[in-house]
């Protein structure tokens, strides 16, 4: 499984259709992935595993959402 992650992340470019927000307003999406990057970092944190799977959710919100808001 974790081949795939980094095989994913490996070929990465921008964030893919998510059907849940089919508008071009992405602000929402933006939000989505924000909340389920900070949830994969506090869930893997509380096991104690690697928080490498949460890079996915990072990238995809860093390239939907303003600048402004990442920083």
């Amino acid at each position: 499984m974790a081949e795939d992650i980094k095989a994913k992340l490996a070929r990465y470019k921008t964030a893919p259709f998510d059907s849940r927000f089919p508008n071009q307003n992405q602000t929402r999406n933006c939000w989505q992935n924000y909340l389920d990057f900070q949830r994969c970092q506090r869930a893997m944190a509380a096991r104690g595993a690697d928080a490498g799977p949460c890079q996915w959710y990072y990238r995809v919100y860093k390239s939907l959402c303003p600048t402004a808001w990442v920083s």
